[in-house]
């Protein structure tokens, strides 16, 4: 096993540690989280987010990573969030809760764990037909933020911690 795989399967095992200690894996967080009554998975994914932004930015200034955008495909974007939305309220998982709650020996997780797979399979299977029609609708090319605003990533930082943390402060005054 390569060094760059076996800090993947670290960076897994924290994530779900994470994960199960932030109880974003239960039933009851992520029914609150679809009704908009918990707001426990979203501030994670968002703390998350502002972590990850800043080492990211760090390790890149640093040359440490080379960043390599995905292409912003409106297409895939509306449609791949319809579905992913679709699946967590159908099945009370994503990908990531899915393997958690697995983890935690809740076996009614395969059944997400295989359509995610199974449409994973459908996918690639009809990638020729999405890629004339959906992956057709818009391409806006390999774009991150910064560059759509034309702006430095240090400015955008700052401004997502305020808005972020405003958001949480609200969360936690509405009892969220």
């Amino acid at each position: 096993m390569s060094m760059d795989q076996l800090l993947g399967l670290l960076t897994g095992f924290v994530f779900g540690f994470l994960l199960q200690k932030g109880r974003v894996l239960r039933f009851e967080k992520q029914v609150g989280a679809l009704l908009i009554r918990d707001m426990t998975i979203f501030k994670f994914m968002l703390s998350s987010i502002l972590v990850g932004m800043v080492g990211i930015a760090l390790l890149s200034g640093a040359g440490v990573i080379a960043l390599s955008h995905k292409a912003m495909n409106l297409g895939g974007v509306v449609v791949g969030g319809a579905l992913f939305g679709c699946g967590w309220a159908i099945m009370g998982f994503c990908p990531g809760t899915s393997l958690g709650a697995l983890g935690e020996g809740r076996w009614h997780a395969v059944f997400a764990i295989a359509g995610m797979l199974a449409g994973a399979a459908l996918y690639a299977e009809l990638y020729p037909f999405f890629k004339s029609t959906v992956l057709a609708w818009k391409d806006f090319g390999k774009i991150g933020l910064p560059e759509a605003l034309g702006i430095s990533q240090w400015v955008i930082i700052p401004v997502l911690w305020a808005g972020t943390i405003s958001l949480f402060v609200w969360f936690e005054k509405k009892g969220l």
